[in-house]
């Protein structure tokens, strides 16, 4: 699940306090063409990602995602445009705009568009990687509202059975309110997200279960060997092969857009396809009685026995909210090398 990531390694990282890690990540947006305007939302999102706990979609994806910048894949001057409406659904062109731009924008109309029907959709095509999808569900939950949402990729992923990579890993993100917080599932279908993979390898650490096949065939726990075959495991075997490619499907046939086999004939990935659904609770009949409901199904979801004495049940999203106290206390943990990296940047 993307949005519990496991903090750096001590012996690798080094601590930087928030605020600097987002001036780091703005001076480096003003140079490469971003308004402050939209620098400045842009640098907050991959540090909320970091503070949060997920570095794999904050800090250690900021290189990658300059470096799409400056090859023209992400545009920062475009914005997204709304290409068709029909009451609560909308398809929008993102226009190569920034991802996350892109997503946060869908996401905001999604919950006007549900205020006004009780349910908006807003489907949209022709835009990049949103980083952690996991946000967008946490901005909809902390408003009220039930956040669905889900994006296409680029060919990473076999199906149940193969040997060739002809689906996407294509993330899902479910999240509700819960109190002042949300609960929210953000998950690749693959075992482990290639992000995922990635930490572990800057880490030198195995996967604690199998996450994909090395060169042998073999089902392997060495973050190395999979990210060498780019043979990841669908979570759930065949079941997670089969929810890949219906989100594929269902992002291609709403939006209008790229399906994963036309994304993966472009030289990386871009032109994704991705769809963003708000249901507003306030127009639930029983909507005064939610939060207790909720309530006593997370208390009796806690009142689970661990099998291991040493650990807690959590609910998706739960883990955040530790790491995010502790990263604003102490500063986020990022790798040197990573750290290195960006400073080059500026």
């Amino acid at each position: 699940m993307a949005g519990s990531q496991e903090s750096a390694s001590t012996q690798d990282s080094i601590r930087i306090p928030h605020q600097q890690l987002e001036e780091t990540f703005l001076k480096i947006l003003l140079k490469n063409n971003y308004s402050e305007a939209d620098a400045d939302t842009l640098a907050a999102l991959f540090m909320q990602n970091s503070l949060e706990g997920v570095y794999t979609h904050g800090v250690n994806r900021f290189a990658r995602f300059i470096e799409y910048t400056q090859k023209g894949w992400v545009k920062p001057q475009e914005k997204g445009v709304c290409k068709h409406s029909s009451a609560a659904l909308e398809q929008w062109d993102g226009m190569l705009a920034p991802g996350p731009l892109n997503a946060l924008q869908c996401t905001d109309r999604a919950m006007e568009l549900a205020q006004k029907y009780g349910m908006g959709c807003v489907a949209l095509a022709n835009t990049n990687h949103w980083m952690r999808g996991g946000a967008y569900g946490w901005r909809a939950a902390k408003k009220g509202f039930v956040f669905i949402g889900w994006t296409n990729t680029i060919a990473n992923m076999p199906a149940w059975g193969a040997t060739e990579n002809k689906l996407g890993n294509n993330p899902l993100v479910v999240a509700l309110p819960y109190g002042a917080e949300a609960i929210v599932l953000d998950m690749a279908m693959s075992q482990y997200s290639y992000g995922s993979l990635e930490a572990q390898q800057l880490k030198k650490k195995a996967l604690p279960v199998p996450g994909g096949w090395d060169q042998n065939g073999e089902l392997s726990t060495d973050p190395d060997a999979i990210l060498q075959t780019r043979r990841v495991v669908p979570a759930g075997y065949w079941k997670g092969a089969g929810l890949s490619l219906l989100l594929d499907l269902l992002a291609t046939l709403l939006s209008g857009g790229l399906s994963t086999a036309d994304i993966s004939k472009k030289e990386a990935e871009h032109s994704v396809s991705q769809v963003f659904i708000a249901i507003d609770t306030k127009r639930l009949s029983h909507h005064q009685t939610i939060h207790q409901l909720v309530n006593t199904i997370i208390d009796d979801y806690h009142a689970s026995q661990p099998a291991d004495e040493n650990s807690n049940i959590r609910y998706p999203g739960e883990r955040v909210l530790k790491d995010r106290e502790q990263n604003l206390q102490k500063g986020i943990p990022v790798n040197i090398r990573v750290w290195e990296e960006i400073k080059t940047m500026l």
